[in-house]
């Protein structure tokens, strides 16, 4: 699979940057590298090629969600480079972990074969234990690591037992076969197959941060270098969300009656949970963590939905949702460098220090919200449509409850940065590079919430 082997080579290419003395050189190489990458995928839509003895295949739905995640992950490794790139003497090596952590994400949104979803997961998820212990000398960043360490390995388990089971009920970790199997079978009760499809959903669930296995997130998030929050939010939430539906609409929609309460309750709590808990903190990494809670709560509607519709409704939010953390997260960052705080005062008279950066942080904002011509909008209504197409209209009207108190604390940052005062009157410069690559990203959140369109389906 070429996309998985320019990812591959790119990182190993990043390994020897120190080594060889082109250190300077190795975010352009891993720009090019998922440049490349995404031509190949590209390559692939229509096609329905698999790989690897069909352990994976390249459908319209893994080339879409590995688009977005090899885009999102191609404005990380930028901005890191231009933020904190002058003074991480180990830039090759850390561009190389965020590389071929992309790898493991194109995995699990690709995977055909039970196996290959535990090899992306782990793929992912030991690059995003690394990645948030990256300030060595800080106690938060260590104790980041460690905690999202202890629960990752502790959900592995559950999500490998849930495996076996599956194993042994089916005699198969081929989807197609697991898939045929449970068909066949939908009419009688397998407790064999039921216990290792509830141990699979708490393994995911804790990968996707929904409640009650959200409880890593606050601190992983507020530890770990904004920049790499950023990625955690974003590339790793959506390639888990990728893996989680492909497995649940693919194999064990026939039987969608025995888990769907489970799905249900499970995002009624993670909603709400997300939502209240967001607005009573002061922290915005921490605000963040527990919002990106409810947006899981949110997302798991799509796996309630019809096939035809939850596919659809779970890429475009992933998208609005990705490009609107990312630009929320380099603003915190931008602020956090500037003003020495990580709390909403810190954007204090943004407006009068930097216009562009106050717009950029409204539009964000406003699209995390769902406030109608941004890309968020439509990812809710996309997603709580095929939700009331398919039956839930109670949990739609808990959603859009939940939205409603989401703007609250949304539009902290906002109220701050064009109607209250700042302490100081240092105006805050970037680069061109920052400030155009902001700028694009709050480009596409408007494009989509005008055309949304522009997103093809799968």
């Amino acid at each position: 699979m070429n996309v998985v082997i320019a990812l591959t080579i790119t990182g190993i290419l990043n390994l020897f940057g120190s080594i060889f003395s082109y250190r300077k050189i190795t975010p352009l190489l891993s720009i090019i590298g998922l440049t490349t990458a995404i031509v190949f995928n590209s390559m692939y839509w229509n096609t329905n090629q698999s790989f690897f003895n069909h352990m994976m295949v390249v459908d319209n739905y893994a080339v879409a969600f590995g688009t977005v995640c090899m885009v999102l992950a191609a404005c990380l490794i930028i901005f890191y480079n231009r933020f904190m790139g002058d003074n991480d003497h180990h830039l090759p090596e850390v561009l190389s972990v965020i590389v071929l952590s992309v790898d493991g994400a194109i995995v699990m949104v690709s995977y055909t074969n039970l196996l290959m979803l535990f090899l992306g997961v782990e793929i992912l998820s030991i690059s995003f234990y690394i990645l948030a212990g990256l300030k060595k000398k800080d106690l938060g960043s260590n104790e980041a690591a460690i905690k999202y360490f202890l629960m990752g390995a502790f959900s592995t388990g559950f999500l490998l037992l849930g495996i076996t089971l599956i194993y042994g009920a089916t005699a198969s970790f081929d989807l197609s076969v697991i898939s045929e199997y449970v068909k066949l079978n939908s009419t009688s009760t397998n407790y064999l197959l039921l216990s290792g499809v509830l141990l699979i959903l708490v393994g995911l669930l804790f990968k996707v941060a929904a409640a009650p296995f959200h409880f890593w997130t606050p601190d992983v998030y507020q530890g770990a270098p904004t920049i790499i929050t950023a990625f955690f939010a974003t590339v790793g939430k959506i390639a888990s969300f990728g893996a989680f539906y492909r497995l649940f609409q693919m194999c064990f929609s026939p039987i969608v009656n025995e888990w769907s309460g489970v799905i249900m309750v499970v995002a009624i709590i993670t909603m709400f949970i997300g939502n209240i808990t967001a607005l009573q903190q002061k922290n915005l990494k921490r605000m963040f963590a527990y919002s990106s809670i409810a947006h899981a709560g949110y997302m798991l509607l799509a796996l309630l939905s019809h096939d035809y519709l939850g596919g659809n409704a779970i890429l475009f939010y992933s998208i609005a949702y990705g490009i609107s953390s990312m630009s929320a997260f380099i603003i915190i960052h931008i602020i956090q460098t500037q003003t020495g705080t990580d709390e909403a005062m810190g954007f204090a008279g943004l407006v009068h220090k930097n216009k562009t950066l106050a717009m950029i942080t409204a539009i964000s904002m406003l699209s995390l919200s769902g406030i109608p011509l941004t890309a968020g909008f439509f990812g809710k209504f996309y997603l709580f449509s095929s939700a009331i197409e398919s039956g839930y209209v109670l949990l739609v009207c808990l959603a859009v409850i939940n939205s409603f108190i989401g703007i609250y604390y949304y539009f902290k940052p906002v109220i701050e940065s064009y109607f209250k005062d700042s302490i100081t009157d240092d105006v805050i410069k970037l680069k061109s590079v920052e400030t155009i690559l902001l700028i694009f990203l709050s480009i596409a959140t408007i494009l989509l919430g005008i055309f949304p369109g522009l997103v093809p389906a799968i």
